[in-house]
């Protein structure tokens, strides 16, 4: 291949990815639609300089105008979460979890996290699975035991687990809150004075509910007792990709050193810029978006399980969160419903649930999906779209219906949502391309 017809191809295939997701229902959870501004500030001259350091403190010069803006961010983010001390340079919510075991364990030492079929994220796993915090940290990790009833952490087990862990000098270091299929509030309150009697950090992964939280709803880690809250900053927090620490002033120090010089170099100042935009919006819009993000799940759930499909954490109301987990076994396996949602123009993951594992299933073939509603609700839908969605998503599984016929309807559907709502501006649509170059 040419290096000219390598880069026609290229910006022929970023056009195509815009026109698919402008005729598709994007229901991945850990996604979103950032607003114009945001994605103004991605293309800004930002992203090609470097501000190694604190804000005043760096080694490069040209920092003017970018050392105001990420302090503006870091106030945001405190005022957002309610926080003595932010620190919005990770680039990554796995980076802001390297952070946190930085900080506050060392390699060798146990932390209590979520298995990955109960919810917990990879950055929290054991490194015989290439878990970030086993592989990269060293960290040895304990699995909190889990009640697949209530789809949430046993609090009682827990509390049995972590005296008996001490009792064999394996005593955690850290206690690891927050997931990746998080359908209801952890136990913080219910453990964190436990925990930090046995001399343990707290803190909780925040990844995929940071706006819920920034906007009133879902849990309040800090108050509830966690030392810190690690995000991504482009979930429910509808920034540009990329994560956020918040805390208090009394961990400021060591979690500074552990994002520079620790887990960053530069670090992608054009995304900070983002970020400032995003929990400037989530200031303004935060509390109205969160509470229709939760309306929007529930409603969803409940239009599945009326066409039978199984969702999991019934007995609470299936969701308080983003999103929702559905047993599909019914109906086949997690992956290929996935490809075949997919082939509709409904765009959704594969999802290992709780007790897969040990049923011998794997990753690509999981015994679930699941569905967020992050984006979907940002371009407008409330819950009479929410029975829609349902609908196409029992044509495809139920009804066995022609995916590409039921792509021609969910293009038409999306027609009437084009813009990105609870923003300062939508002038331009949500997935329009924006060309530099002039190419079509």
């Amino acid at each position: 291949m040419s290096a000219k017809k390598a880069y026609d191809d290229v910006l022929r295939l970023m056009h195509e990815h815009h026109k698919w997701f402008n005729t598709s229902i994007p229901l991945i959870a850990s996604e979103n639609i950032p607003s114009p501004a945001v994605r103004e500030a991605l293309m800004s001259d930002f992203g090609n300089r470097y501000a190694e350091g604190w804000p005043g403190e760096r080694v490069y010069a040209g920092c003017i105008y970018i050392d105001q803006v990420e302090l503006i961010c870091n106030d945001l983010a405190r005022r957002v979460f309610r926080a003595e001390f932010a620190d919005c340079r990770a680039t990554s919510g796995v980076v802001a979890n390297l952070a946190i075991y930085a900080a506050f364990s060392s390699p060798g030492d146990w932390m209590m996290a979520a298995s990955i079929p109960s919810g917990g994220h990879i950055s929290h796993g054991k490194k015989e699975h290439s878990g970030t915090a086993g592989l990269v940290h060293g960290l040895n990790i304990e699995h909190y035991p889990f009640s697949k009833e209530e789809m949430t952490i046993d609090v009682d087990a827990t509390k049995k687990k972590i005296e008996e862990m001490a009792r064999n000098g394996k005593a955690p270091k850290i206690g690891m809150f927050g997931g990746s299929l998080f359908l209801f509030p952890h136990p913080v309150k219910e453990l964190a004075e436990f925990m930090h009697d046995y001399g343990m950090y707290i803190n909780y992964d925040g990844a995929h509910v940071a706006g819920l939280i920034a906007g009133g709803e879902f849990q309040d880690p800090l108050k509830e007792g966690a030392d810190s809250i690690t995000m991504s900053s482009h979930k429910t927090l509808w920034g540009p990709q990329g994560g956020c620490i918040v805390s208090y002033a009394r961990h400021a120090e060591p979690i500074k050193k552990a994002i520079f010089p620790g887990n960053t170099s530069s670090h992608h100042l054009h995304h900070v810029a983002g970020k400032a935009i995003a929990l400037a919006e989530s200031l303004e819009f935060g509390k109205a978006y969160a509470k229709q993000v939760i309306r929007n799940a529930k409603a969803l759930a409940e239009a599945l399980a009326s066409y039978g499909f199984r969702l999991l954490g019934e007995k609470n109301g299936y969701t308080a969160s983003h999103q929702i987990a559905v047993d599909v076994t019914k109906f086949g396996d997690g992956g290929t419903i996935e490809k075949e949602l997919e082939k509709a123009g409904i765009i959704l993951n594969r999802q290992l649930l709780p007790g897969d594992i040990k049923a011998g299933r794997h990753y690509m073939h999981p015994s679930g999906v699941r569905i967020g509603v992050p984006e979907t609700t940002r371009l407008g839908m409330k819950e009479g779209e929410m029975k829609e969605i349902a609908n196409f998503i029992k044509r495809v599984v139920v009804d066995k219906q022609d995916p590409a016929m039921i792509a021609n309807d969910v293009a038409e559907f999306r027609k009437q949502f084009q813009q990105v709502q609870y923003a300062f501006d939508n002038a331009v649509k949500a997935y329009e391309y924006i060309s530099l170059t002039g190419s079509r």
